[in-house]
């Protein structure tokens, strides 16, 4: 009895691997008569941001509106020596915001009676020095020594030259994808043919270290040292 189920299993096993290598050859088969393959290549670049800019804001806290907007014009004069200093030219100064802040009962719910005023003067400055970009933003803050409060946003670093370097990018990336396509058909003896098809993926430009990506592209502007990476799908026609 227990050779008999032997037997079975035996022919089982052989009636599917037999089904498999049917489907595989069909497989084969499929894609052989389009006489395409289509392969995605890829290709990257590390570059360094040439473009710095930094938001911040001067805030200041007084009883009335007039006051607190004399009080940010003095500061913003000392802040526009700061910046001089450090051989910033591209200064933009903001529409100022100035808003009140009521008191509260002692229940803690507002009052109709002002407790103060905030003033807020936001500034933008840009440079062609990332690395001076980068000192200000966490340098600035020490203005506090003299009175001025500052909010500084995160810096943002851009690279000029994207355009030109997308384009070499693409063309490494469609190279790739052949050397790709070149390896995959190099066991069956045929050879990669010309392009019938190119399909451009997006772009990924991510911190140096990162291994994110994204269906809608990444546009990291948080760090100066970037990474540039291009995807092509190309279809290239069989001979």
């Amino acid at each position: 009895m227990l050779e008999k189920v032997e037997k079975l299993q035996v022919i089982s096993l052989g009636i599917l691997i037999g089904l498999a290598l049917i489907v595989s050859t069909k497989m084969v088969s499929s894609t052989i008569s389009k006489n395409e393959i289509s392969v995605t290549g890829s290709a990257y670049e590390i570059v360094k941001s040439d473009k710095g800019s930094l938001d911040f804001e001067i805030e200041v806290k007084s009883p009335t509106r007039q006051i607190a907007y004399k009080t940010a014009q003095d500061q913003l004069k000392v802040v526009r020596e700061y910046l001089k200093e450090k051989k910033i030219e591209k200064i933009e100064v903001k529409t100022p915001n100035v808003y009140p802040v009521y008191k509260n009962d002692v229940r803690g719910y507002s009052t109709n009676e002002v407790d103060h005023y905030n003033f807020t003067q936001s500034v933008s400055i840009s440079a062609d020095n990332v690395e001076l970009i980068k000192e200000i933003s966490t340098d600035i803050t020490s203005l506090i020594n003299k009175g001025i409060v500052v909010n500084v946003s995160t810096p943002s670093y851009d690279y000029s030259k994207l355009p030109e370097l997308k384009v070499t990018l693409l063309e490494k990336a469609s190279t790739d994808a052949r050397n790709r396509a070149v390896s995959m058909l190099k066991p069956s003896h045929n050879r990669v043919g010309k392009i019938s098809a190119v399909r451009m993926g997006v772009y990924q430009i991510t911190p140096v270290d990162s291994t994110n990506v994204s269906d809608m592209g990444i546009n990291d502007t948080s760090t100066i040292d970037k990474k540039v990476t291009a995807v092509a799908n190309v279809t290239f026609r069989i001979k």
